[in-house]
């Protein structure tokens, strides 16, 4: 692969996958990852930030809900253990879901299936990885969780039948991604999640070697042979060290943009990484930013830390921006509704992509523990896959083919030209997101990253620290200062 990811400073380890794949929302992503637990036959590992078995997986066949499924897999194969693991918080909602926590202990009175509630982390910290390892062969790892509200198919239509929660009632269009692997790099990632079982519960699993065929016949390989890239964020607790190197691989990446970065978030509350597109926006000739978020973040408490923040970040590219290089979207249904960006993923000049959990917040970046993996191609063949990848992302938001995207991106040889010339004015489409300016509450919080630290230290300290813009401030006024006085 390229030579940007550093093992032990910006990742973990890289290893091969024999075969790859992303997953583009849950629709598609639940009914693979069913099939792929039928062919599991020595252990199942779930650990995610939430996990709700009422839900269904395969909506368009079958009305069996994910708890009946796992039930009916630990009867039919009793020696293969399934473990689940949940943040512990998220786990504690399962309380107010009715008939959830009946479910919960079916399973676990079942013995070949252990759920744990995972709360191995420094106060106000969250377990946040997704991750799903099957025979540790194959492997999931990304931004979908096994919980409600997720389910929704591409074309997210503004009242999709299937798209209800367990209780019946529905909800709003959402938009997802995730990635499948297998080989050398699914094996990386079961080693990754058996560490994190054993933190949580002190039972040390063993590897498994098995060579046995997992990955499901539906799903189409993107990337065969490929190296790819796993970083963590980890926060220092009891006698883990603290792992930031998603931090440093996201701001690697978009050091090394050329012509442009699309990326795909449900926040955009970073300095850091405000700080790193506002460097590279000052120079000559800077890359293209294309930044698709959620219209506003999902709950009053996240909307008051996250839409503020993200406003005054804006704000400040802006100030920064005279070209207009760097766009923030949010996308719409055909009939004017939002589609909730949940995806994490973000590809820079079809070279680079990088997948997982990790939001662009502080809190992902420092705090929680997160798993993305990144792909830096080295073969004409990933960069095929790639471009392919975006096209089809921008095809979704656009309403329109695959062969038009390319055919203008192709012409236009610009990302931002690309989606002016198809973004249409109704229906489907990627519209600038709209900004209310934060006053009183939000205003604060805002400003003190009182609800997204940096760090475990700075959980209660928001309020006796500088606002997290000052720096970015300063170095917009050293700037500004410079071409005032370049002989100062």
């Amino acid at each position: 692969m390229g030579q940007l990811p550093e093992p032990r400073r910006n990742c973990w380890r890289i290893e091969e996958a024999s075969r790859a794949a992303v997953i583009v929302d849950a629709c598609d992503y639940y009914r693979i990852i069913r099939e792929a637990m039928l062919r599991a036959k020595h252990r199942i590992m779930i650990i995610g930030w939430d996990f709700d078995p009422r839900i269904k997986l395969d909506r368009t066949e079958s009305d069996q809900s994910l708890g009946d499924f796992l039930l009916e897999l630990a009867h039919k194969k009793p020696d293969v253990p399934i473990k689940i693991l949940s943040w512990r918080v998220g786990a504690l909602k399962l309380a107010l879901r009715g008939s959830a926590l009946l479910w919960l202990a079916r399973l676990t009175w079942t013995k070949a299936i252990r759920f744990v509630m995972d709360g191995a982390h420094p106060v106000g910290c969250s377990h946040h990885q997704k991750i799903v390892v099957i025979d540790d062969c194959f492997a999931i790892c990304g931004g979908i969780d096994m919980t409600g509200d997720r389910w929704d198919r591409p074309a997210h239509e503004d009242h999709d039948p299937d798209r209800r929660r367990p209780g019946g009632s529905e909800y709003g269009p959402w938009h997802d991604a995730t990635m499948a692997c297998e080989g050398p790099l699914a094996a990386a990632l079961g080693e990754l999640a058996r560490t994190r079982w054993e933190h949580a519960t002190g039972e040390k699993l063993d590897p498994i070697d098995c060579h046995d065929e997992v990955w499901p016949d539906h799903l189409e390989p993107q990337f065969e042979d490929s190296r790819f890239a796993i970083a963590r964020t980890v926060a220092a607790y009891q006698d883990w060290k603290e792992v930031k190197e998603i931090e440093a691989l996201t701001l690697d990446m978009i050091a090394a943009a050329r012509r442009f970065i699309y990326a795909e978030n449900q926040y955009f509350t970073s300095p850091k990484i405000a700080a790193a597109i506002i460097k590279r926006l000052g120079e000559p000739d800077p890359p293209e930013f294309l930044l698709v978020n959620p219209v506003q973040a999902d709950g009053w408490l996240e909307q008051v830390a996250m839409d503020a923040t993200r406003l005054r970040l804006v704000e400040l590219i802006g100030n920064a921006d005279p070209g207009n290089r760097f766009r923030i979207v949010t996308p719409k249904t055909r009939g004017d509704d939002d589609i909730y960006v949940h995806a994490k993923l973000m590809i820079v000049d079809d070279t680079m992509l990088k997948i997982g959990s990790a939001n662009m917040n502080n809190r992902s970046l420092g705090l929680d523990s997160e798993c993305d993996v990144m792909l830096d191609a080295s073969t004409d063949a990933e960069r095929d896959a790639l471009a392919a990848l975006r096209t089809r992302l921008l095809a979704e938001h656009l309403d329109t083919t695959e062969e038009k995207v390319a055919a203008t991106f192709a012409e236009k040889g610009s990302l931002l030209a690309t989606l002016d010339a198809l973004n249409p004015r109704t229906g489907r489409r990627l519209e600038p997101l709209p900004f209310e300016r934060p006053e009183g509450v939000a205003k604060t919080i805002a400003e003190t990253e009182l609800l997204d630290p940096k760090s475990p230290d700075m959980m209660f300290e928001g309020f006796t620290h500088r606002s997290l813009f000052d720096p970015l401030r300063d170095r917009i006024h050293r700037r500004r200062a410079r071409k005032r006085h370049p002989n100062a």
